[in-house]
């Protein structure tokens, strides 16, 4: 997978593995260590994800490309919307799902840090 040289690893796009998987998300894993994740994912337009949470794990987003809309909170509630250069941060536990609003396509880098699973799948918003 990954290419050494010298302490810095490197991972080409074809090199990329599989992430979890979460419904109507393409996730492409880079790295994947004890306290930490990263990688792209990839949404269609009009695509809206399953409710999931990542655990333990605090996630950093920076959209690359294209728009994502964000659902959390009490009922799925609340709704951040994000385009092309901005940061979104989740919390730990933070039930949530993406969505991609717009005609394009999005893409986004996902680094996350914590400790266990990663990703977990929910059939509900968290209860207000």
């Amino acid at each position: 997978m990954a290419r050494q040289q010298d302490p810095v690893l490197l991972v080409t796009p074809v090199e990329r593995e599989p992430g979890p998987v979460t419904p109507g998300m393409d996730r492409q894993q880079a790295f994947a260590t004890d306290g930490m994740w990263s990688g792209l994912v990839r949404t269609d337009p009009g695509m809206v994800s399953g409710w999931h949470h990542h655990g333990e794990y605090e996630t950093t987003i920076y959209v690359v490309t294209g728009a994502l809309r964000m659902e959390f909170g009490p009922d799925g509630a609340d709704t951040v919307e994000a385009g092309t250069g901005d940061f979104i941060y989740v919390p730990k536990g933070a039930v949530h799902r993406e969505s991609n609003p717009s005609a394009e396509p999005a893409d986004i880098i996902v680094v996350r840090a914590g400790v266990g699973e990663s990703t977990f799948n929910v059939t509900e918003p968290a209860r207000g």
